[in-house]
């Protein structure tokens, strides 16, 4: 069976052109997952590993989609070929069926990387500047009622609450109600 993986980095970019191009190659089950691909930690990539079997064939628009770093991308690649599954990235005409498409999507995967490398340095770059010349301060803090965050924490120190809900109740990711305890030291 032909399966496809599609991946966009953020709820708002279209997919359609990875689904359309999948589509073209007559695949028959499609994972999308619209998240990062910094790391290997997606629902439906761990779905679609999980469901492949020997025979069937992996099909994406290009190797950053299933992969940003060459770790994650070997790993994948290593369990696809103990169930006897093949991979086809399309932009970069990589078929793993052959020894040259094996070798392929390694070089590939270690440029895939680099980009990734290069694209957060130019971020680094370009905040550092903008810091410099006063236009850039970060993301404006979340306005917390300190009083009434004050009693959550309680209610979670005392054990009345979970973590969770408490960050629910702050209206804070958990994260980020961490972080507010220990600077109210809450």
């Amino acid at each position: 069976m032909k399966i496809g993986y599609v991946r966009v980095s953020t709820e708002e970019q279209n997919e359609a052109r990875q689904l359309q191009a999948l589509k073209d190659m007559d695949v028959k089950k499609i994972y999308t997952d619209k998240q990062s691909g910094k790391d290997a930690d997606r629902a439906q990539l761990k779905e679609m590993l999980a469901y492949c079997r020997e025979g069937d064939t992996i099909i994406t628009e290009s190797i950053s989609r299933i992969a940003r770093s060459v770790v994650d991308l070997l790993r994948i690649m290593e369990q696809l070929q103990a169930k006897g599954v093949h991979f086809v990235s399309l932009k970069e005409s990589i078929d793993t069926q052959t020894p040259q498409g094996r070798f392929m999507l390694t070089v590939f995967g270690a440029m895939a990387e680099l980009e990734r490398e290069n694209i957060l340095q130019r971020q680094k770059e370009g905040i550092a500047i903008a810091k410099a010349e006063g236009k850039y301060r970060g993301r404006k803090p979340i306005d917390v009622n300190e009083k009434a965050f004050k009693a959550i924490c309680a209610s979670w120190r005392a054990g009345e609450i979970t973590a969770v809900e408490a960050a629910k109740r702050a209206g804070l990711t958990k994260s980020t109600f961490y972080r507010r305890v220990n600077e109210l030291g809450a």
